[in-house]
């Protein structure tokens, strides 16, 4: 087995295991778990670094900030009562392997090209004209994973603070009384608490772009909130899937169509669709923010997106609204699925970036470090597969912020 899915396995065995013990984080407002340093002169914790953020991302790069320099002070700060409550935990649950090329480069285990013939083999009731297949591709629940990852970095001395919304940032010379040369950045929050920071690293994905902008950093990229809308296959009819399943994806769009995903309390998810959402966190279509709609329709990159995408966009719609429509792509793979064998499942809300010319950013984005911002970071864009990838990308960002400390 890869070493890094054989890792991700044993970390998510071992935050099952503290789960059935009734391991679960537990905090109040601005209650802080783990350690911290407080100035003589000043009321506010103060820390070496703060991390923006407690989804996978954030928790993973904190955590391997502190395994590779255990004698700083860090903490994340998360607006949520707990870790990884929006894409962490609001996802297909897959552990992704790469596509056939790079899986052959990567060595991934018995992965092979199979023909029409063999299908039925490996999936009994489904069909196609060929098909790879990734033996040893595994499911896991990555919101437990990111709260595993939270443990240990409490383990190291992290502290996590949440409910602690950030609304502004100031620097130096605005807080007279935290060690300015050591903590410049104070991180406030909505309901006007205070940390201090020598570095900052954001890891704010549906809030990104915003963050950004707080600290005066580029409004490009900006999230674009695409929900993905899950049907659900009925108890009685599980047996149809062993595995997971997917189409050939549509390569001009950063989504992997209708697909078939096993999940770890043996429920079967179909789906998702891609459609617009009405609010940053919008996961129905009762969710809605008046100004996050008049934001996406101010930016004249999604003009431009929903203009070259129409028809994409109306059949995402449409299958959103009409059963039998999502039916007729699952039926190409499973035949026998009918209407009555599908119910209502739960849905996520993906960070899409998008760039001014209306384009779908499909690559890392990091910025900060620089003149504007000699102390912060920022992981503007981490797309899928960002939960299978946490750890390498933690450690790209941890040595980001320690150039950055080194300068």
């Amino acid at each position: 087995m890869d070493p890094l899915i054989h890792g991700f396995t044993r970390m998510a065995l071992a935050g099952c295991g503290r789960e059935g013990r009734g391991f679960k984080y537990r905090s109040l407002s601005m209650t802080i778990h783990g350690n911290h340093r407080r100035d003589s002169s000043s009321t506010n914790p103060s820390f070496d670094v703060v991390v923006v953020g407690g989804g996978i991302v954030g928790v993973a790069a904190a955590r391997e900030i502190l395994l590779q320099k255990p004698h700083l002070t860090c903490a994340i700060v998360e607006k949520e009562p707990d870790l990884g409550c929006h894409q962490s935990s609001h996802n297909s649950g897959v552990i992704h392997a790469a596509l056939y090329e790079r899986g052959l480069a990567n060595k991934v285990q018995d992965m092979r090209v199979i023909e029409k013939s063999e299908i039925s083999s490996v999936e009994k009731y489904c069909v196609g004209i060929k098909a790879l297949h990734s033996p040893h591709t595994g499911i896991v629940d990555w919101g437990l994973v990111t709260k595993s990852f939270g443990e240990d970095f409490k383990e190291v001395g992290g502290a996590i603070i949440f409910n602690y919304e950030l609304s502004s940032f100031s620097y130096g010379d605005s807080n007279a009384t935290a060690d300015i040369a050591k903590y410049p950045i104070e991180l406030i929050s909505e309901d006007k608490k205070k940390v201090n920071a020598g570095y900052v690293l954001c890891c704010g994905g549906l809030f990104a772009d915003r963050i950004a902008k707080l600290t005066g950093g580029s409004r490009e990229p900006v999230v674009l909130p695409v929900r993905g809308e899950f049907l659900e296959l009925v108890e009685e009819k599980r047996y149809l899937i062993q595995g997971n399943i997917y189409p050939v994806p549509n390569p001009k769009f950063p989504f992997l169509g209708v697909h078939f995903t096993p999940r770890i309390d043996g429920k079967i998810l179909v789906g998702p669709n891609a459609v617009l959402a009405f609010s940053r966190e919008g996961y129905s279509y009762s969710d809605v923010s008046i100004a996050d709609c008049m934001e996406y329709l101010r930016y004249p990159g999604f003009r431009k997106l929903a203009l070259n995408n129409a028809s994409f966009g109306v059949e995402e719609f449409f299958k959103s609204m009409f059963l039998q429509l999502q039916l007729k792509k699952l039926r190409q793979f499973i035949p026998q699925i009918t209407a009555v064998d599908l119910k209502k499942g739960p849905s996520g809300v993906r960070a899409q970036a998008l760039n001014l010319n209306g384009e779908l950013v499909e690559d890392f984005v990091f910025d900060g470090g620089d003149e504007s911002n000699p102390r912060i970071l920022h992981c503007r864009n981490a797309p899928s597969p960002a939960a299978t990838s946490s750890l390498a990308i933690a450690q790209v960002l941890a040595d980001k912020m320690f150039e950055i400390m080194a300068k």
